[in-house]
């Protein structure tokens, strides 16, 4: 186990060599920001550790333990829109983390949906995004308001794309949009990421025999995924246990998002902001991975790594 202090240091020294050989200068107009890019990436990353009860407690923590290393620490809410800023650079760097971790040698990923819950789905009015985030249903949360967010992850947990839409955004048009940016990226949409296979293993929400068809002969993917129930295409008892046994780390990834990483408590005001902090969790995430093998630890032993 390492003190805060060494955990912070080394992802700081690892985002800025990064920043410095893979992102161009930063420049805009007007006077200078208080921290600079790379300052911003490590510390929005570190924020999302479920031990801050929020942003709040968060920056309260930073402003007593992180001052002597982070000296202009400004206002919270300047932090926040330097964050939002940075948006991109922090989803660049989480997946640039993949292509580190070896993703790049992986038989197939795995796909899968987690539910993101913003708000009280009893509560009255709108809320802070309307037309963003609505009212959908999970296994896990039944009815709820707020997002769906799909991630790839190969089969070590390591995340290589995500993405997410409103809570009542089924799963096969979430995966549609993932393959169709990784065979035509746009920068507007970087966190889909780059493809590590052509075949991907999907949960029952994914299938649909015309469907994948058409994602094969389009995108070049195969997307293998039980068949739902009540149809003619049967699974044989060996076949849904290798499946269920080599699909199980999404369920350890998801997880890890959602507790360690507070995305079950996430009550977004922007949805810049929601994104931003999505994917400083990736990032998060897949730097933990990192970190845990340089101190020699199982790939998501989250828990062992910081003395608290």
């Amino acid at each position: 186990m390492v003190s805060p202090d060494t955990f912070v240091t080394h992802l700081y020294v690892l985002v800025d060599d990064w920043c410095k050989q893979e992102l161009p200068p930063d420049r805009h107009p007007g006077p200078v920001a208080s921290l600079a890019r790379s300052e911003v990436i490590t510390l929005a990353l570190y924020s999302q550790f479920g031990r801050f009860e929020s942003e709040r407690g968060f920056y309260r923590e930073a402003r007593r333990q992180l001052r002597a290393a982070f000296p202009t620490l400004p206002h919270r809410s300047q932090f926040n829109r330097l964050v939002r800023r940075y948006r991109d650079a922090i989803t660049h760097f989480a997946l640039a983390l993949a292509a580190w971790l070896e993703a790049d040698t992986v038989a197939f990923e795995i796909l899968d949906c987690t539910a993101a819950a913003t708000r009280q789905t009893k509560r009255r009015g709108r809320g802070w995004l309307p037309g963003y985030a609505n009212r959908g249903k999970s296994n896990r949360l039944g009815w709820y308001t707020g997002f769906n967010v799909l991630t790839a992850s190969t089969p070590r947990g390591v995340i290589t794309g995500f993405g997410f839409g409103p809570a009542s955004t089924n799963e096969r048009p979430l995966a549609e949009t993932l393959f169709c940016l990784r065979a035509q990226p746009d920068p507007r949409l970087p966190s889909a990421g780059r493809s590590r296979s052509c075949d991907y293993l999907a949960d029952t929400g994914f299938w649909g025999p015309s469907r994948q068809a058409g994602w094969s002969e389009i995108w070049g993917v195969r997307v293998l995924s039980p068949p739902e129930e009540k149809t003619r295409w049967h699974w044989s008892k060996p076949m849904r246990r290798w499946f269920a046994h080599h699909r199980q780390i999404i369920e350890s990834v998801h997880n890890r998002l959602l507790h360690p990483f507070r995305l079950d408590r996430e009550r977004p005001h922007d949805l810049t902001g929601f994104a931003a902090r999505l994917a400083a969790k990736v990032g998060l995430h897949n730097f933990c991975i990192y970190f845990c093998r340089q101190l020699g630890l199982p790939a998501l032993s989250y828990a062992e790594i910081i003395d608290w």
